[in-house]
């Protein structure tokens, strides 16, 4: 079975309490493991807070962090704005890409971030914030299926 469809079968039975309740899926044969948190999830979809994706055992032969980010802003298609890579700091191994053209509903906008680290730690937020204010995570919304293939996405790259 491969890790989106390992997703999806649990997704289709956890029901979080709260947003501090974690599903985390180890997918031995890929290597991956993936964690989520989310408000809600019901039989379509969930409500999430957070996703990360974490290597089990250290890749082997890995392309540098600036050719896997360069990959994951073409790669990860399933969100509703495209991602942008704004940043590597290679020394420090991290990447950091964000929505190209942030949503905006009045004064706020709301962003993907996606950090990418050296060894492959993955982490995905959305913010919102008011003009000039400082930031804030929020929920966001995907399908166990848009769920399942931004995993797949992230895992590939």
């Amino acid at each position: 079975m491969t890790i989106d469809e390992t997703l999806l079968q649990k997704l289709a039975s956890w029901r979080p309490n709260s947003a501090t309740d974690r599903l985390t899926v180890d997918h031995t044969d890929s290597g991956w493991q993936v964690s989520v948190s989310a408000e809600r999830t019901d039989t379509l979809g969930c409500r999430l807070c957070d996703l990360t994706l974490s290597r089990l055992r250290p890749l082997e032969g890995a392309a540098p962090l600036a050719e896997q980010a360069s990959r994951l802003a073409g790669r990860v298609t399933g969100l509703l704005e495209p991602l942008r890579l704004v940043e590597v700091d290679a020394e420090h191994g991290v990447a950091q890409l964000r929505s190209i053209t942030p949503a905006q509903r009045g004064d706020e906008r709301a962003y993907y971030e996606l950090i990418r680290l050296g060894d492959g730690t993955t982490r995905l937020n959305r913010y919102q914030a008011p003009a000039g204010g400082k930031r804030q995570a929020v929920p966001f919304t995907l399908t166990h299926e848009g769920l399942a293939k931004l995993v797949n996405d992230l895992a590939s790259s």
